[in-house]
């Protein structure tokens, strides 16, 4: 089982992985760590069954495993996995679903 599997969101909250700065441009040259800007887009990697209001209706999250999602430049929990860097945000923090191109 992947590590990531190993984490499930409970009511409405979602686990993000922030797309990376690119390393390199077009030329191939390498951009300096400091130097990379951080993108404030990220793929949902798993989604919480929703949250009840008060009468008790579940309402389901609005994003599913997989979207592509902005993010707020603040906020959210970040969640390390080994190596990996993950932020649980809920899901109406989450800015706008981006659709592929």
């Amino acid at each position: 089982m992947s590590t990531i599997k190993r984490i499930i969101p409970l009511l409405d909250r979602v686990l993000v992985q922030r797309i990376k700065a690119q390393e390199r441009t077009a030329s191939g040259i390498f951009i300096p760590e400091k130097a990379q800007e951080t993108l404030n887009e990220g793929i949902v990697m798993a989604v919480g069954p929703g949250a009840p209001d008060k009468n008790g209706v579940t309402h389901p999250c609005s994003v599913k495993e997989g979207d592509r999602i902005l993010l707020p430049p603040f906020g959210g929990n970040t969640v390390k996995l080994g190596s990996e860097e993950y932020l649980l945000y809920r899901d109406n923090e989450i800015l706008a679903k981006l659709l592929e191109k």
